[in-house]
């Protein structure tokens, strides 16, 4: 089994990055894939999203990262079918300084992959918001970078400093990196603000960008307090509906 490794990337909180992360993760598997979600945030947002509770958690990334605990040990099942994660907690906000002493500590995050490979179809990782360390380890393991761009006035503001950052990955680490595509999220259909802004980005992102546009959804936003997938919250929903026509999009392009 060939495994593709993604990237959910950009360092502007509030996007829905995590909620991307994670419903996409979740949609993968509901196509019958099998998906490794790496939660590589110290907020552990995503971790908390799946309802992985800490007493759950034997080991987390940072455990995989910093104290070579096999990547095995620190894989859970969650309550979606084929969709496992490796847990994050606070402790991982450390290995941002830890890891400047490491040698080829850009790679770190890649070996741990590796080791995972041909056990999942996909293996998503749900980056930290900010340009850090565990960002470029987690750009440096990856085949694609999913950006996630809400459809808002500041839209487009930082996107130039991400896209430096990508550029500078796939020169001096990662050669193979691509941009797997724009994901337009928390699009209100109720103002022409919403809809200058997708014709922006697709106007800056040229070929980029999914025809699925996330809605803003009250349902998306309960979800992850409920430690459940849209899918299994409701998977009617407006969201529950676009999220998995996203992935079907994605799926379609592989």
């Amino acid at each position: 089994m060939k495994t593709k490794i993604i990237t959910i990337i950009n360092q502007k909180g509030g996007v829905g990055k995590t909620t991307t992360a994670i419903n996409f993760a979740a949609g993968l598997a509901r196509q019958m894939q099998d998906v490794l979600l790496i939660d590589l945030d110290g907020q552990a947002n995503a971790t908390q999203g799946l309802g992985i509770t800490a007493q759950k958690i034997e080991n987390t990334v940072y455990d995989v990262l910093m104290n070579d605990v096999d990547p095995a040990d620190s894989i859970i099942p969650t309550e979606s079918e084929l969709l496992h994660i490796m847990p994050s907690d606070m402790h991982l906000n450390g290995a941002k300084v830890e890891l400047v002493g490491v040698k080829e500590r850009e790679t770190v995050l890649k070996k741990i992959t590796e080791k995972l490979c041909g056990s999942y179809r996909y293996i998503v990782i749900d980056s930290p918001p900010s340009l850090d360390l565990l960002t470029v380890n987690a750009l440096t393991a990856s085949n694609s970078a999913l950006i996630p761009i809400q459809c808002e006035y500041y839209a487009l503001e930082g996107l130039g400093q991400l896209m430096n950052t990508l550029r500078k990955v796939k020169k001096g680490l990662n050669p193979n990196l691509m941009i797997e595509g724009v994901v337009l999220t928390m699009h209100d259909r109720r103002t022409n603000l919403s809809y200058q802004v997708v014709d922006n980005i697709k106007k800056h992102f040229k070929g980029h960008v999914y025809s699925t546009i996330i809605p803003r959804n009250v349902r998306l936003a309960e979800a992850p307090s409920f430690g459940k997938t849209i899918y299994d919250y409701a998977p009617n929903s407006t969201g529950g509906k676009e999220y998995l026509k996203l992935t079907k999009e994605f799926l379609a392009k592989q």
